[in-house]
């Protein structure tokens, strides 16, 4: 048998053929399988995730000196109109390819076909990586947090780097043991960390507009901070919504469980917006509290790692109530770490399901028994370790991944919105194989303002907190990015060149022909 090509009408590609299953295996398949089989592949998973469950797990894996307050509130609406559109653009991808590889197997499929391999080869590369970041980022916010937090609890005992460090080695082996010991029950625990997240939110939220005294509405709206002390505060503003970036970072994991979703060309799309828009409102109100309630020259001043706690601290003037407010947003992180690993180890998994890294036989194995894929759960959970033994609590090491993952977003999102929007313009809209859910004709402005949105942030999201950089200032990310594109160029032209064609067939072609032949 031999390799399916593009369609020579619609230029789409289904993807290159290994004949694994036999035809009576499609027998009554669900409409989930039917529509997965239309891309090649088979069920592998068990779909265990519903919508609340989808949402909670996106919903879990979610900056003063630069831009201040005024910075803040006035940057937050632009990046959640960003995110939007960006999230607009990907929930009609993963509606019409619901795939676990997301933008990857998007790109391969949608692309010009010369360019197909290659774009999507990189693209997979980068969406990997920005997962990969993702994880140790999360992790790393957490188990920092509890360090110090003891700090605070116990003014006497200072906790060092490497303290920190076996915090996030406990924070990991959490996150392993719920992602595989616990994967039957993953969902309900995602749930549960959902409602936490409501129920934090709230605390948080009440506790500040009843407790803290009111700032006046001036220093709020007209107090702009240049504290990197950049040429001019647009910059600094600019410089500053990393961090708001870096949140909205993970909205698309529900795209990336979608072979363990039910009903996934409905249930993804719905998911990743109501994630978007109830992450928006809850920070949004959160942030809102803070400026006009949190002392912001005590807070930059602050000597706390996490100056929330001396704001829980001045706002409660308790002991006990700032370690309760202070842990609530712990095992919130905690929940985003794990929410994160099953993202990122699902995202590594069908990668090398089409051969796109070293060890890919070996990383894309599926657990018979417990239907997951724990060796790149493994592998993820090795990264992550190794990328907190070369940090050891440093803060630069933070800003470098945080910027990394919003840079991978940023740039994958970039290569399929740009393929997407190539097709729109030059393949007809009855030869597109569209999902349930569709942009229709406003998908062109959505598409080009999202692009635009997206480098912008691309740019700054490589930019150092400070104009006068030093070692412990410079932001690490580009040269990340940039040696693993190299890295991945490199092993490119050593073997994947011949190795990766883009998604693989896992049915027969003749099943393929008999299921989807009308859309030769």
């Amino acid at each position: 048998m031999g390799k399916f090509k593009k369609d020579s009408q619609t230029g789409l590609r289904p993807g290159t053929y290994t004949d694994t299953l036999n035809s009576s295996e499609t027998t009554g398949r669900n409409s989930d399988e039917h529509k997965i089989a239309q891309y090649g592949k088979r069920q592998q998973f068990k779909r265990n995730f519903g919508l609340l469950s989808v949402v909670s797990l996106a919903s879990t894996i979610t900056v003063l000196f630069n831009g201040g307050p005024t910075g803040i509130i006035t940057t937050f609406p632009i990046i959640f109109l960003g995110v939007l559109f960006q999230t607009l653009v990907l929930s009609e991808l993963a509606s019409m390819i619901p795939l676990s590889g997301g933008q990857y197997n998007w790109v391969a499929i949608l692309a010009p076909p010369k360019l197909s391999h290659f774009l999507s080869y990189l693209t997979g590369w980068i969406t990997t990586i920005t997962w990969q970041s993702a994880v140790p980022a999360v992790t790393y916010m957490c188990s920092n947090m509890i360090v110090a937090l003891v700090d605070f609890h116990y003014p006497n005992q200072t906790l060092k780097n490497w303290h920190a460090t076996l915090i996030f080695f406990a924070v990991t082996f959490v996150a392993v043991f719920i992602n595989t010991y616990l994967g039957r029950v993953f969902p309900t625990i995602e749930c549960f960390s959902f409602l936490l997240h409501v129920f934090g939110f709230f605390v948080v939220l009440i506790v500040m507009v009843y407790l803290a005294p009111k700032a006046p509405p001036s220093s709020v709206f007209e107090n702009y901070i240049n504290g990197g002390g950049f040429s001019s505060t647009a910059v600094s503003v600019f410089v500053g919504t990393i961090p708001i970036m870096f949140g909205f970072v993970g909205f698309d994991s529900a795209a990336h469980i979608a072979e363990e979703i039910g009903n996934a060309t409905l249930v993804i799309p719905r998911a990743m917006l109501m994630t978007v828009v109830l992450y928006f409102v809850m920070s949004y109100g959160i942030v809102i509290a803070m400026v006009f309630c949190m002392p912001v020259e005590e807070v930059l001043t602050s000597t706390y790692t996490f100056p929330i706690i001396g704001v829980f601290a001045t706002v409660t003037q308790s002991t006990a109530g700032t370690v309760i407010m202070t842990s609530l947003i712990i095992v919130m992180l905690g929940c985003g770490a794990i929410g994160d690993m099953a993202a990122a180890s699902r995202t590594l998994w069908a990668f090398a399901r089409e051969d796109g890294v070293p060890f890919s036989s070996r990383i894309s194995k599926i657990d018979p028994r417990t239907c997951l894929p724990l060796y790149s759960i493994g592998v993820t959970a090795t990264i992550s370790i190794a990328l907190s033994l070369i940090a050891l609590g440093s803060t630069a090491t933070f800003n470098a991944l945080s910027g990394l993952a919003v840079a991978g977003s940023y740039s994958s999102f970039i290569m399929a919105a740009s393929v997407t929007l190539w097709r729109r313009l030059t393949t007809s809209s009855e030869k597109m194989p569209w999902g349930p859910f569709r942009l229709g004709k406003l998908g062109v402005p959505i598409t080009v303002f999202a692009l635009l949105y997206s480098w912008v942030g691309l740019i700054f999201s490589f930019w150092p907190p400070v104009a006068h950089v030093s070692i412990k200032t410079f932001n690490w990310s580009l040269v990340v990015y940039l040696g693993v594109m190299i890295l991945a160029i490199v092993w490119w032209c050593v073997r994947a060149k011949k190795t990766y064609t883009g998604p693989k067939m896992e049915i027969s072609s003749h099943q393929w022909m008999e299921l989807f032949g009308e859309m030769k």
